[in-house]
């Protein structure tokens, strides 16, 4: 598939079905994030993937979000992955000070676009979500205090009603224009 259309076709899945997804997709998914670029090459990032039946309705009531339990759907992801933001290099952080801003939310942002492409090569769906109690999985994945997770990422077989309507971007020349502003 040419990489255009697989753009095309990625979109955030709300709703799965009950298989399994192969652990061999789970790790073709991480190592394509894993190979996506970073400031000064830090790669700040780490994947913790929940696959364990002991785990997974803990970590999925966690996805749904609290006290706004926006992300219902999450309770039918057969897999959920917390994305933990590592500490950069000295390198990327004492640039990220000069240019007040830091990189590791941009580097983690490529790393998770790399994932869900992956994934979406595989036939697979996945949901990126911002809004989740991040307290109770770091405390079920025994992630550190010191550790921020700025993302879940939810991931399976998308269900068997989803949508295939065009996504809604904006025209090209409100997102773009040729030397000037």
């Amino acid at each position: 598939m040419d990489f255009l259309q697989l753009v095309s076709q990625r979109r955030s899945v709300r709703q799965y079905d009950a298989r399994p997804v192969r652990a061999e997709d789970i790790l073709s998914c991480v190592e394509a994030a894993r190979l996506a670029p970073s400031a000064c090459n830090s790669q700040p990032w780490r994947f913790v993937v929940v696959v364990d039946p002991a785990l997974l309705p803990v970590a999925r009531d966690a996805a749904v979000g609290m006290p706004i339990p926006i992300n219902a759907f999450a309770r039918e992801a057969p897999v959920i992955v917390a994305v933990v933001a590592e500490k950069p290099k000295f390198t990327a952080a004492m640039g990220g000070v000069a240019k007040g801003h830091g990189y590791v939310h941009l580097d983690i942002g490529m790393a998770v676009s790399q994932f869900c492409l992956q994934a979406a090569a595989l036939g697979l769906g996945t949901c990126i979500l911002g809004w989740f109690n991040e307290r109770a999985i770091k405390k079920l994945l025994g992630i550190p205090p010191s550790r921020h997770v700025p993302l879940l990422i939810t991931l399976g077989h998308p269900g068997a009603h989803l949508s295939k309507r065009d996504k809604k971007r904006k025209p090209l020349d409100e997102a773009f224009s040729m030397n000037r502003y």
